[in-house]
């Protein structure tokens, strides 16, 4: 069958405006394909709303998150309002939120009650699934509106996963099962499913989300189990551009992306997509595009499989990470243990080392910390760290300082020497503490200080992209 999967970000759907142009793209694109399937994130903020909310309850403070819960009301029932349905839908659609809002308010009293003791990374999943849910009720009431057969589907019920609370991994074999169980004849019927994505289930019924930005995860997931011909990402950009163009201005658009490349930018810092989203689709063929919203007569970025261009860097990122630094040699394998161990309990993800190397007098390692823990986690992490070191005598030599990892991606970037020169003499006469090829190839990652890293960005695209 002729099937389409578009994910929809929470820029996409967080006025009324985004969802008119929503709403003609989907009229547009069921008239085109045999079968659609609308994948939606939560509303611009809201996540970090709950999980701010969810910390005020963890505390005690009733006031504080029934504040955010009666801001989140508001704003979803504002939107809800503005998008001129009959009497009748709005009022169904105003039970269903504040249906959904009561369970909130139930699970922020469960966490208050409990305390800290009891909060975890599963009760936070148990609420953090509340902002999709209630972002696919508004634009299935909005298709339905429109003479679609759209009907709101809450992924808990289609997307199996294990237990990692918060970074939940989908069971392929389980997943199908559900959706050729449920999703396949809502399709084979004519109905337009609206699905949450980030979302998922364990086998007992628990609530999981698959990290932020996991709503991609979960479009490409289901593209997989029904055999979709392309999956088309929407948000506020252009589409996949050369640098993020908030800190790069002459940022362009890459017309076109091998799914390696994709995979080595959205892991090394780019936050359109979700790292983990293009290995499936990569494994079945199945094009991805990332188009604008606002401009859907605009091509975006195609991400497929005959994209290879060798010699040619076609984006520059960035990430934040911690280097660890010690006066001597010797293994790495006990610092390496630790790290790891300190960054899953304090972030809830282990450490990936980007770059390790010694001599007879000293030690250099690099770790990457995700996107996925917050703008304040390297400042957090690097105190912690620090103090764990310190606490010992074994560890006590060892230094902790927060760096950038700038990485330009292009296929075969390892095997093209002049490339590889061009790269780093670009950079001039900045400190580069190390330097790393990803295993795919199509990466080189520089290690610079914190305080380098934005002008390093800048004069890498300047000098190679713009030239």
């Amino acid at each position: 069958m002729n099937t389409l999967v578009m994910k929809f970000g929470g820029a996409s759907v967080g006025t009324t405006t985004a969802l008119a142009q929503v709403l003609g793209i989907v009229l547009q694109e069921v008239a085109r394909w045999e079968r659609v399937v609308v994948v939606v994130s939560a509303l611009d903020g809201v996540t970090d709303a709950l999980i701010d909310a969810a910390h005020l309850a963890q505390f005690g403070n009733e006031r504080g998150y029934r504040r955010i819960a009666a801001t989140l009301r508001q704003r979803h029932l504002a939107l809800a309002e503005g998008l001129a349905l009959g009497k009748p839908e709005l009022a169904a659609l105003q039970a269903d939120l504040d249906k959904l809002l009561f369970e909130l308010l139930n699970a922020f009293q469960r966490i208050s009650e409990r305390n800290r003791e009891a909060f975890s990374a599963e009760n936070l999943d148990e609420i953090l699934v509340i902002g999709e849910k209630l972002a696919a009720r508004i634009v299935a009431m909005l298709l339905r509106q429109h003479s679609l057969r759209a009907v709101a589907i809450d992924s808990t019920d289609l997307m199996m996963t294990d237990d990692v609370f918060g970074s939940a991994t989908p069971d392929l074999k389980a997943t199908q099962a559900r959706i050729n169980q449920h999703l396949i004849p809502m399709l084979d019927r004519g109905i337009l499913p609206v699905v949450t994505g980030f979302i998922g289930a364990t086998s007992s019924g628990k609530p999981t989300t698959l990290g932020r930005g996991g709503s991609d995860y979960s479009a490409s997931v289901f593209a997989v189990c029904i055999q979709a011909r392309e999956v088309w990402v929407w948000s506020d950009v252009d589409g996949i551009m050369s640098a993020d163009p908030h800190e790069v201005p002459g940022a362009q658009v890459v017309p076109e992306l091998s799914y390696a490349e994709m995979a080595e930018l959205a892991y090394f810092g780019a936050r359109i997509l979700h790292s983990r989203m293009v290995a499936p689709l990569q494994t079945h063929a199945i094009p991805l595009r990332v188009k604008n919203v606002y401009k859907p007569q605009l091509a975006g970025t195609l991400i497929h499989a005959g994209a290879h261009t060798s010699g040619v860097v076609k984006s520059v990122t960035h990430i934040h990470g911690l280097s660890l630094s010690a006066q001597h040699g010797g293994p790495l394998t006990d610092i390496v243990t630790l790290v790891n161990t300190h960054l899953q309990k304090q972030i809830g993800s282990p450490s990936d080392v980007m770059v390790s190397a010694q001599s007879a007098s000293r030690s250099f390692l690099c770790v990457v910390v995700p996107t996925s823990a917050g703008p304040d986690a390297v400042n957090h992490l690097t105190d912690s760290l620090t103090r764990e070191l310190q606490a010992g005598d074994k560890f006590r030599d060892w230094g902790v300082e927060p760096v950038i990892l700038v990485t330009a991606i292009g296929d075969s970037i390892n095997t093209s020497p002049t490339l590889i020169a061009r790269v780093i003499g670009a950079l001039g006469d900045l400190t580069i503490l190390g330097a790393s090829f990803g295993p795919g190839g199509c990466s080189l990652s520089l290690v610079v200080r914190a305080s380098d890293g934005e002008y390093a960005l800048s004069r890498l695209h300047e000098r190679i992209i713009e030239k």
